[in-house]
């Protein structure tokens, strides 16, 4: 036993040198395997201790154990160790020098046109209104067909439509001159009542300091067996209070022609131009700012509708020009000319939702 004793100090001796020259994590795992794992040199010690008598594992087991427990522990030590001095070599690799000046503070806004969606989604969603959406692509009888503008409707060169390439049939598909396509497919797809409003891009050939290629409108559509021009009227003058954040507005109703409603209308504001600023729901000048209308019922039929027993109203905006509106801007092709400038001026923070309570302002 003094033989093995002897062993037993000088494998002690050994690992717990190999351990404290263990220059990484790797290394220490080495060490660590070769003396505790299954095959390893005391895990093969505490085997022979079945192989001797009583008198002499009570003698050995204590040993073995014992070295067992200091080397696991100087194991532990040693890695803890090691993770320190990775930490503080990190730390010191990644130091920052504090008395250099500060990095220029970046940071991003939302677009105005963006806002202001959200906005009249935030509004009109509080009015019932559930938000719809289409493909910017579309097909000619979503985009006027349906929408009743008859196959040679002078209305159609009248949109200066960018048609794409005849397909195989002969048929040319287009970007949407309106978001109106949309209000087709959800009658198409869905059953009354339905109340809905869509947003988003569309596409007219025109450029100048009022319009863009491609601009931005916000539409309605409600369906139902009941409603009428003047459920059209109070949402539209509800939708004018809350977006231009007045408590009283006047409004008034021209008469106008549409081919996918009837009777048509265009809805001016009572406003003040006065000093160079726009105020709405004062003075006496006026301003157009939406067409509107109850659902022709050719469109209802188109749409797979029975017309005597559905009706409804629909409504269209410009969402760059209520933009331009509200917030003071007077040409429209800022807007698309990417200038970080002018966002950083007109631009939203992103942390500032638009509310109803604490207002659209944030």
């Amino acid at each position: 036993m003094d033989a093995m004793t002897t062993d037993i100090s000088a494998l002690e001796r050994d690992l717990l040198a190999r351990i404290d020259a263990a220059s990484d994590e790797a290394a220490l795992e080495g060490v660590r395997v070769e003396a505790l794992g299954k095959q390893g040199a005391i895990s093969n010690l505490m085997r022979t201790l079945g192989q001797m008598s009583a008198e002499q594992r009570q003698e050995m087991g204590p040993k073995l154990n014992g070295l067992k427990d200091r080397v696991g522990e100087a194991v532990v030590v040693k890695k803890a160790g090691l993770a320190e001095a990775a930490l503080e070599a990190k730390l010191k690799a990644e130091a920052v020098d504090v008395t250099l000046p500060a990095a220029p503070a970046r940071t991003g806004s939302i677009h105005p046109i963006s806002r202001v969606m959200e906005e009249m989604a935030l509004i009109f969603g509080e009015m019932g209104f559930r938000l719809e959406e289409g493909p910017d692509i579309e097909t000619d009888f979503n985009n006027f067909t349906a929408l009743n503008f008859p196959p040679q409707h002078p209305a159609r060169d009248m949109h200066d439509t960018f048609f794409f390439a005849p397909d195989a049939k002969g048929e040319r598909k287009l970007l949407r001159t309106h978001t109106s396509p949309v209000q087709v497919r959800t009658m198409l797809s869905q059953k009354p009542p339905i109340r809905m409003i869509c947003q988003g891009r569309t596409y007219r050939s025109d450029s100048d300091a009022t319009h863009t290629p491609m601009f931005h409108q916000t539409e309605g559509l409600v369906i139902d067996e009941t409603t009428s021009m003047a459920d059209l009227k109070g949402v539209l003058m509800a939708f004018v209070k809350a977006y231009f954040e007045v408590d009283d507005v006047e409004v008034r109703f021209r008469p106008h022609f549409f081919p996918f409603t009837e009777p048509s209308a265009e809805m001016d504001v009572r406003c003040d131009r006065s000093g160079g600023q726009l105020k709405i729901g004062q003075g006496k000048d006026w301003l157009e700012i939406l067409g509107c209308g109850m659902v022709h019922p050719n469109v209802i039929r188109n749409c797979g509708l029975d017309p005597e027993r559905y009706q409804g109203y629909a409504f269209g905006m410009g969402v760059d020009r209520l933009a331009m509106l509200k917030y003071g801007m007077t040409d429209l092709r800022p807007f698309f000319e990417g200038d970080v400038r002018w966002l950083r001026h007109y631009g939203f923070s992103p942390y500032l939702l638009p509310g109803l309570a604490a207002g659209l302002d944030g």
